[in-house]
């Protein structure tokens, strides 16, 4: 095997993103695992499982900014689904609604955690259920960054509290 090492920092960083990516798609790693690409770490990527026929459902992640230039968020897409959106969740005059969260800033040194009952990524038109125990591809591509493909955990659904039966 020939290995041909990076020469410049650019090509280092282009190296351990690409070799981070890679291990992702393989599914090294536990739940745990994180991504670093171009200065953000996405963690904790998992979606909730869905039944059979169930159109919908939904991601979440945590980001960190950890690059000294802000980045933004501004599109998500899988193979699970015909599209794939990002919404927040608000509470107003008692009642959740959800609406489009459009591009989401994200500051040097910022961590936004995408999560039930807030900021969340919807997957809709889903071509499967999402099972428990499996992990299906997120591509989150960010102004700056690109595109960062990671493997979402499907975890088991649980109960949803009253305030959050309006997210997914």
């Amino acid at each position: 095997m020939n290995i041909r090492l990076p020469i410049d920092a650019a090509s280092a960083s282009a190296a351990r993103m690409r070799l981070t990516l890679l291990a992702l798609l393989l599914g090294a790693g536990g739940a745990a695992q994180a991504a670093t690409a171009a200065g953000l770490t996405l963690s904790n990527v998992w979606a909730r499982a869905t039944p059979a026929g169930v159109p919908v459902g939904a991601a979440y992640f945590t980001i960190t900014n950890q690059a000294k230039e802000p980045d933004s968020l501004i599109s998500a897409a899988s193979p699970a689904a015909q599209s794939v959106t990002l919404h927040s969740t608000t509470l107003e005059g008692g009642l959740s609604r959800m609406r489009p969260a459009g591009e989401i800033v994200l500051a040097p040194g910022q961590t936004v955690k995408v999560e039930p009952g807030g900021l969340h990524v919807m997957l809709t038109g889903l071509k499967g259920p999402l099972v428990a125990g499996t992990r299906v591809p997120l591509t989150l591509t960010f102004r700056r960054a690109g595109a960062i493909t990671v493997q979402m955990q499907v975890r088991p659904a649980t109960f949803v509290s009253h305030d959050q039966r309006m997210d997914h």
